[in-house]
């Protein structure tokens, strides 16, 4: 599927299909186009007037939250009732370091599964990790709903942005290069901010 495809798709359907776009792949269902790439071409038709910007917004934040908060329940479940309740004898050893993993996560504040959901290609598996380690749902919800408004959000508003440059864009850089471009600069600006925050609190 091209970007045609994916224009004609979101032109007929509106926010149904960016939201089912984004949903199924943060459940694990594979899908033909990458999740950034429907969010930066949502913002660009919203660039275009097509869309609505708070609503394109909106719905790649909920798919993206409401997505990834289901595949974090189903592990979360499924290992607080098989895998540590009663784990085999064969995964002794595994659950052991998914403890201390786990015990190293929760004294982070949860901050690797923040920079985790930024990053392309270890957004699924950071969900599942955290479920089957059991980090409080608690933590992991305010987590993820965080990194959703940073990353699916914020490519909704790169997209508009990029607007006027769309096609420059596809054409000189190529939209995976500048994804992975965009995940370096939020990964750099969120170590940057933790860094930031950690003096300043250090200083009180």
């Amino acid at each position: 599927m091209g970007l045609e495809e994916l224009d004609h798709i979101i032109r007929e359907y509106g926010y149904v299909a960016i939201f089912l776009f984004v949903f199924l792949q943060e459940i694990g269902v594979p899908n033909p186009l990458t999740n950034e790439l429907v969010l930066l071409f949502s913002g660009y038709l919203a660039y275009l007037g097509v869309l609505n910007t708070l609503k394109v917004f909106f719905v790649a934040v909920s798919a993206d939250f409401i997505g990834t908060s289901i595949l974090y329940f189903i592990f979360y479940l499924v290992s607080r009732q098989y895998i540590f309740k009663c784990p085999p004898r064969v995964l002794t050893k595994f659950i052991r370091k998914l403890k201390k993993l786990k015990q190293r996560i929760n004294n982070r504040n949860v901050w690797t599964i923040f920079l985790g959901r930024l990053t392309p290609f270890l957004r699924g598996y950071i969900s599942v990790a955290a479920g089957i380690l059991q980090i409080k749902p608690r933590a992991f919800l305010t987590t993820v709903l965080l990194s959703a408004i940073t990353w699916s959000g914020g490519l909704v508003l790169v997209g508009k942005t990029l607007g006027p440059y769309w096609n420059e864009v596809i054409q000189k850089i190529g939209i995976v290069q500048f994804i992975m471009l965009l995940a370096i600069l939020i990964v750099i600006s969120a170590f940057a901010g933790k860094y930031i925050t950690r003096k300043e609190f250090s200083k009180d």
